[in-house]
Formats: C-alpha cells, sequence, structure tokens
C-alpha cells in the first residue's frame, strides 16, 4: 500500500482523523471541556494540568503542546475554554495556534461567560457546528511522503531492543524512503548510545545537537542533585531484563532504523514534513513524549512495549507492538502488532518491516487501533521545574 486516504486542511498539511479540539488552556478549565466534549460526538479533549503557576520556560512547553494540538492535521478545528485569570491567557493561547495553523478556530471563557454551564453551553455550540462543517469533507488519496509517524517505546524489556524497536526501524526505512518523516524520540534514552546516533547525523550541526540535547538532559537533572540512573530504567524494565541505561538505550536507537538524521527538533516544536527521519528532544516519560511528537505534527504514532501498555492519545492513533509472544497473548487487549516471530526465526526484519508499514496506512485509512477502541487518550506535558 503506497497511499493513504486522508483530510487536506487549509494550511496544507493532510490529516487522518476528522476531529474537533475541545482545549483546556489550563489545568481550571479540563473538566469543563470534558463536560463539553462528553456532549459532541466528534470531538476530542485532554485533562492540562498545567497552564497556570508556571515559570516562562514551563509555560512555553505548555503553550507549545497546546498550540501543537489545534495545529496537527488530525484535527478540522478547534474550542479553546480557559478561566480567564491563568498564566496561558486566552490572547496568548490563540496567538500561538494562529502562528502554527489557519484552522477554524473558536473561544469561551468561563469567567466572562458567567460560569460553567453557559461557558458549555456556549462551548457546545461552537463544537456542534464545527462538526458537522467536518462532516462534509471527503476523503482524498494522498501518497506516504505526507506522512509524520512519531515513534515510541515503553515498558520495554530485551525483545524491544531485540524484536520490536529493529521492526519499527524497518518501518521507519520504508517510510523515509518513500519521502515521509519518522520522529525518533526519548532524549534520556539515547544516553549510552548518543554517538551511535550522533555518526549518522547529515551535518555537523545536526552531529552536534545530539550531543548537545543529551548533556543538557543529564546536567539538568545534576543541579537538582539527581542522577538520570536513579530512575532509568525503571523497576519494570528491570524487571523484565535491562540491567542498565546503556542496554536500554542501545535497544532505544533501534526504533530509528539506518537512515541519516536530518534534523532535531526542540521539544514539542512544529515538523516540517518530507523530512526523513528526525530527532525530537523529550522526556523517556511514555504520555509526555507521544504529547511532544503530537503537537510536532505527527498523524500517528508507533509504540513498542515489551512488558505491555495501554497507552493511547487524543489527538492521533496510537499502534502498539511488542516483541514478547508472552505479552502479546497476555495482553492482547492493548496490543496491535506482534514482533515476536522475529526472534522465534519464523519472519525476518523486511518482511515484519513492511507488515508495520502496512498496519499503519490501514490506520491513517481509518481503521481504529486497540488503544482508540479503547478510549484512551491520556498524556502529559513535560516540565522543567515545581509549580510557583
Amino acid at each position: 500500500m503506497n497511499t493513504f486516504y486522508g483530510y487536506r486542511r487549509p494550511d496544507g498539511r493532510v490529516g487522518v482523523r476528522n476531529r474537533v479540539l475541545i482545549l483546556p488552556a489550563s489545568v481550571c478549565a479540563s473538566d469543563t471541556t470534558r463536560i463539553i466534549a462528553s456532549q459532541v460526538e466528534g470531538s476530542v479533549t485532554f485533562n492540562n494540568q498545567q497552564g497556570c503557576s508556571q515559570v516562562g520556560p514551563d509555560q512555553q512547553l505548555t503553550m507549545d503542546v497546546m498550540a501543537g494540538y489545534a495545529a496537527n492535521p488530525n484535527i478540522y478545528g478547534t474550542v479553546v475554554v480557559s478561566l480567564g485569570c491563568e498564566n496561558c491567557q486566552m490572547d496568548l493561547v490563540v496567538a500561538a495556534i494562529r502562528e502554527r495553523t489557519n484552522k477554524p478556530l473558536e473561544q469561551v471563557i468561563i469567567q466572562e461567560a458567567g460560569g460553567t454551564l453557559k461557558a458549555i453551553e456556549a462551548a457546545v455550540r461552537y463544537a456542534k457546528a464545527m462538526v458537522a462543517e467536518a462532516s462534509m469533507l471527503q476523503k482524498e488519496e494522498f501518497p506516504l511522503s505526507e506522512l509524520i509517524i512519531g515513534t515510541e517505546c515503553g515498558g520495554s524489556d530485551p525483545t524491544s531492543g531485540l524484536a520490536a524497536n529493529p521492526v519499527i526501524g524497518e518501518m521507519s526505512d520504508l517510510l523515509v524512503k518513500a519521502g515521509g518523516t519518522s520522529i525518533l524520540s526519548e532524549t534520556t534514552e539515547f544516553i549510552g548510545a548518543e554517538h551511535i546516533l550522533a555518526r549518522r547525523a547529515a551535518t555537523k550541526e545536526v552531529h552536534d545537537r545530539i550531543f548537545e540535547i543529551v548533556h543538557r538532559y543529564e546536567n539538568a537533572l545534576r543541579l537538582v542533585g539527581e542522577e538520570v540512573r536513579e530512575g532509568n530504567p525503571s523497576p519494570g524494565n528491570k524487571a523484565g531484563g535491562i540491567t542498565t541505561l546503556e542496554e536500554k538505550s542501545l535497544g532505544c536507537i533501534h526504533k530509528g532504523g539506518h537512515s541519516p538524521v536530518n534534523a532535531v527538533y526542540d521539544y514539542a516544536k512544529q515538523v516540517e514534513p518530507h523530512q526523513g527521519l528526525v530527532i525530537m528532544d523529550t522526556p523517556g516519560n511514555d504520555p509526555s513524549s507521544v504529547a511532544a511528537m503530537v503537537a510536532g505534527g505527527c498523524q500517528v504514532v508507533v509504540f513498542s512495549s515489551g512488558r505491555g501498555t495501554p497507552t493511547g492519545n487524543p489527538i492521533v492513533p496510537v499502534v502498539k507492538l511488542t516483541g514478547n509472544k508472552l505479552t502479546y497473548a497476555k495482553m492482547v487487549d492493548n496490543i496491535d502488532f506482534d514482533a515476536s516471530p522475529l526472534i522465534y526465526g519464523q519472519k525476518d526484519l523486511a518482511t515484519l518491516g513492511q507488515d508495520l508499514l502496512d498496519m499503519v496506512v490501514e490506520t491513517a485509512r481509518g481503521k481504529q487501533t486497540k488503544a482508540e477502541a479503547l478510549g484512551y487518550t491520556e498524556m502529559a506535558i513535560a516540565r522543567v521545574c515545581n509549580y510557583v
């Protein structure tokens, strides 16, 4: 399958879902957006724990994720809901969204609307009108070069590095060859393998940036007297058989296949299409790493897990795979793809990589992932320091 069916947006990007986002500008608006979305079929929302009491760099991370979510091509349009007195003021959020996209946008401020019930009424009307407009769009056929795929691993065990991540890497190389974009994330899980990634950098600037983001991450933790290896590998990683962060990193970077690294993006910044393999500077924490790639514009995330995870996302479908046949059998409700035949010699890497790409294309064409069917929408946003 060399094409998929999607929705061309006014900003030129192509979505594989057609949803209306009810965007909470802060934690104080999150329950309100939950109620709004529950009343409007075809809309999505999320629980935003940030948006207020934040220092500048933290607020910028939050702003970038909110703007990126609204700009993600899977979203038709956005209704922003704010309380009215938070740090992430409505005018700031709207301006950040407008910098990224020209898609439909409405706004409701709870304090100005007259309280929760009136804000809900206004937002529901906006959202229902947007959903009706979105329903008129017809899918068009697009080449794979229009796809941006985020890659992630979590709950890893040795089969992640032996099978699941190499299969993702093979899929990534096939997508890059087709002119698409693949995002490699989780900076903390480059540690000990950063020199291998840096050797694949397309330019000296990219080479230096790979070392920079790794060293910056380690130094940031040391400023508060902590060491990244105290929290990584996790207890689950260790129980699965991973003993050191370096072992985990050597498995993690397999998700990038063998393509040159063409760019390094900061957390949640907009990723340009047709870029080949790129890196995004994210934590190893799964929901906050996935959130950054979604904010960057990926339409689908491919996520490996040796131990198994139910992780999803409100904006993009998340395809889950494992290289552990026992995990696949136990968590078949959550896992979409079994990569374990690579370990047992039943299928080769080229075959499994193509099979995974075919599943990604089927997902882009509209097939629900297990996380979508279950309604999993958890997310988080990276942070620099404590609340003010």
